[in-house]
């Protein structure tokens, strides 16, 4: 394995995110406050909570690791005034998000740099705040990751984040090779580990990080991933004209993801502070 596998996924066509996705195209769970929420509501508010953790103000200057198709840096940059920064290996992410913020006009606030996060040069004690929603799954070397992030990251920054975990260190070792986890890994992204909390807590301590929330997701993840196979049995057809049986790959990919939660896996969100 090598972590310039685990792009295979994100470099796929961006229309066929747009099938399935909240209009802002936002990739990890959503955040459901009302029994009424649309995806795009609950996404909204998940973003809205992630800025709550991190205490923004507004005008931070902000790091997204695994940026996606930008829903967080756009969204910040054009709620909060963020400085916002975007890391990805997915080349097509990055013209996508150079037009959408052009379009929003938040262009001088929003940009973003090709590569692996543990490997980009960037300055220490730069940010005011660090991201990752749902990309350390991705990253094999967690001691690397989190000493990265601490290292760019002012004192008193903070860092965020969520992630899926298998439930236990037990149920880790029991379900990382089924046939449902090996067909995500393999077939779907090329590579992703979704260790225990405890695991993603012991390198954030050992980096030097101080622990001050978690929360459990689990729920919301669950009902995120409800929303998004009703988006692609509805945009089926579709789907399929961009890649054939795509939209069955995808809808497979979806059970399986929603098949475990709260009983094999989880999904958390930890936020960490810089103290010292």
């Amino acid at each position: 394995m090598t972590v310039a596998e685990t792009n295979q996924h994100y470099d796929l066509d961006p229309e066929i995110f747009g099938r399935f996705l909240d209009p802002l195209r936002k990739y990890s769970s959503a955040l459901y406050l009302d029994d009424g929420d649309s995806l795009a509501e609950a996404q909204e508010h998940k973003l809205r909570f992630v800025a709550g953790r991190l205490g923004l103000d507004g005008g931070e200057r902000l790091l997204d690791v695994g940026c996606g198709w930008g829903a967080l840096i756009l969204f910040m940059a054009r709620e909060y005034g963020c400085a916002s920064l975007g890391v990805s290996p997915a080349a097509r992410q990055h013209d996508y998000i150079a037009g959408r913020s052009a379009e929003l006009g938040v262009g001088d606030l929003v940009s973003t740099r090709v590569g692996h996060f543990e490997d980009l040069d960037l300055p220490e004690r730069s940010f005011d705040a660090v991201t990752m929603l749902g990309s350390i799954v991705h990253m094999p070397d967690l001691d690397a990751v989190f000493g990265k992030a601490r290292a760019v990251l002012r004192r008193k920054g903070t860092l965020y984040v969520s992630e899926s975990c298998f439930r236990s260190a037990a149920a880790h070792a029991a379900f990382d090779r089924r046939a449902g986890t090996g067909f995500v890994r393999e077939e779907i992204f090329g590579w992703g580990d979704m260790r225990p909390l405890s695991e993603l807590v012991a390198a954030a301590e050992g980096a030097g990080f101080t622990i001050v929330a978690v929360d459990d997701l689990t729920d919301h993840y669950r009902r995120t991933i409800d929303d998004w196979l009703a988006n692609v049995d509805a945009a089926a057809a579709e789907l399929d004209a961009l890649g054939p049986g795509l939209a069955g790959r995808l809808r497979h990919y979806l059970e399986i993801a929603n098949a475990g939660w709260g009983y094999t896996t989880k999904h958390y969100a930890l936020t960490c502070r810089n103290s010292r």
